[in-house]
């Protein structure tokens, strides 16, 4: 059960403690305030985001190597169980960050609640996760279905000019791009569902009626690697794992949005609760359906093929006999990609920032306009979106692979951290005697969901690339692309720990009031609805939370 308190004044700021957030950034409390960031996401940018910002081509292509590898009942659960641990993780997120909404989300509250060295390795990480993912190559994947004529360097210039444009205008304008992406994504993932399940029963132009065929033959698991036996379709199911955990990485990007939402305590237990309509609906459902519609061996499932047709949506409409349709998903989702770059460079500029204000990063990386713009920070990690160039060279499909799986490990040990820092935050309310109820969220599933958030993505990433010790796949790039940062975490942390001399954070030094005046003074009744396109928005939001309040 969840529970919002409409009281945010359980806290407030101890004498002598300081709620200016300026002074933990680096910025010195004496003379004119330097810019920093502002709060210009309002309650609909919030809540579009939470709901479908970062849907991107996790779901819409990289599920056709899932069916692949684990046919329509391996990729139905590998999704499951990664839903399962994304809504732990969620719920652990929420209780911190809806309680102390502030600039560099989970990478901040890492340094109060475990350890600066921590908060060191868990930000360069989620760094490095934004500024590597693949969305980009993806999107030169999915122009490619059109025409292959064009050299896909001129699709990536033209991906990077539009997702840097929307970042340099700023938060403000991130929010109304990503409100109208991500609406664009929740109306074309519930209208491909409904198509799906219309298609399943035979309601498209060929009149076939599909059910469950594709679950007897080819079979509902598939033999990994051709090895028999339940032992061949375990390991099916396992490399879904590691392909599922990319198309859910980013959920956690209300927290790093939190330090720019307006009236945060409000808005963002509102986001949390919506996440699970997420995880069943769009993913679940969307599973399900692809399982129906597309046989685990069709050819064109294989993103290395470098055939046009790759997402298992496209294949379905096709193979169905919808003439057009499928170049109007492609559009649909080409407009995913984007808008998942986006988030990407977003999320990455925001997260050098709550590195610098950690004193993690060089403090010019807290340079904003009067605007509350990070601008070198966006440039900065602008300028690795680069590397989706490597598309043009090795092929898009390739690229698409390896940044995925370098892009799920760092997502998976992000959650990681998160969840250690929870427990962290949740040994430290025992101890120094703060009632969680009296929160802004919280839920009774505590602290075992963040100990399953834990030990469950260790246990992913350990694993994640068992496919290069088969007999005669050893592969250096995957190695290297599932391990490295397995590797370098422990690297980085250990590494600052003797750098910088910390220590874990006793539970009783947990510092759970500063920001806490700063935070109140920004928490007010939502007004009225201006006009009937915010009325109606109130509306859908309204019908929307009791479904999701438990």
């Amino acid at each position: 059960m969840n529970v919002e308190k409409t009281d945010p004044t359980a806290y407030h700021t101890s004498k002598g403690e300081s709620s200016d957030a300026s002074d933990r950034d680096g910025e010195s409390v004496r003379g004119p305030a330097r810019p920093t960031l502002q709060r210009k996401l309002k309650n609909r940018h919030v809540a579009m985001i939470s709901i479908g910002g970062v849907i991107g081509t996790g779901l819409f292509v990289g599920t056709a190597n899932s069916l692949r590898n684990g046919g329509p009942i391996g990729l139905l659960l590998g999704y499951i169980v990664m839903g399962s641990i994304v809504y732990c993780v969620m719920i652990t997120l929420g209780e911190m960050v809806a309680y102390l909404p502030i600039a560099g989300g989970h990478i901040k509250l890492a340094e109060r609640f475990v350890d600066p060295a921590f908060s060191f390795a868990m930000g360069w990480n989620y760094w490095y996760n934004w500024t590597i993912v693949s969305e980009i190559s993806a999107a030169a994947l999915l122009i490619n279905y059109w025409n292959k004529t064009v050299n896909d360097s001129v699709w990536v210039v033209i991906c990077l000019a539009v997702v840097l444009t929307i970042n340099m205008l700023g938060a403000g304008a991130y929010g109304e791009a990503e409100f109208i992406f991500a609406s664009i994504k929740v109306i074309t993932i519930t209208g491909l569902i409904i198509l799906g399940i219309v298609i399943d029963l035979g309601g498209a132009p060929n009149h076939d009626r599909i059910g469950f065929r594709y679950w007897k033959n080819p079979g509902p698991f598939v033999q990994y690697d051709g090895i028999p036996g339940a032992k061949g379709q375990f390991l099916g199911f396992w490399a879904v794992l590691t392909e599922a955990a990319f198309s859910f990485i980013g959920t956690e990007i209300v927290a790093i949005a939190a330090g720019e939402a307006k009236n945060p305590r409000r808005t963002l237990p509102k986001a949390i609760r919506r996440v699970y309509i997420r995880i069943l609906l769009f993913y679940i459902g969307g599973t399900l359906i692809i399982g129906l519609l597309v046989p685990s061996n069709n050819p064109s499932l294989n993103l290395n093929s470098g055939t046009t047709a790759q997402s298992p949506f496209v294949i379905a409409i096709e193979t169905a006999g919808i003439k057009s349709l499928p170049s109007i998903i492609n559009a649909c989702l080409l407009t995913s990609a984007w808008s998942a770059s986006s988030s990407d460079l977003y999320t990455a500029s925001r997260a050098i920032y709550g590195l610098a204000a950690s004193g993690n990063a060089p403090k010019f990386f807290l340079k904003t306009t009067r605007n509350g713009l990070p601008y070198i920070a966006v440039l900065f990690s602008a300028a690795f979106s680069l590397l989706a160039f490597m598309a043009v060279s090795t092929g898009a499909g390739s690229v698409f692979d390896w940044f995925s799986n370098m892009t799920s490990i760092a997502g998976l040990m992000t959650w990681f951290g998160i969840s250690v820092t929870y427990l962290r935050f949740y040994k430290g309310m025992q101890v120094q005697g703060i009632d969680r109820k009296t929160l802004p969220y919280y839920t009774n599933l505590q602290p075992y969901a963040a100990w399953w958030g834990a030990l469950a993505t260790v246990t992913v990433c350990f694993f994640s690339g068992f496919s290069v010790f088969l007999k005669g796949e050893w592969s250096t790039a995957n190695f290297m692309t599932n391990y490295i940062l397995l590797i370098t975490w422990p690297i980085m942390y250990l590494g600052a720990r003797f750098y910088y001399g910390s220590k874990p954070v006793a539970a009783e030094d947990m510092d759970f009031t500063s920001d806490i005046a700063e935070i109140l003074a920004d928490t007010y009744d939502e007004p009225p609805p201006k006009n009937k396109m915010e009325a109606f928005w109130q509306w859908l939001v309204s019908i929307a939370t009791p479904f999701c309040n438990f």
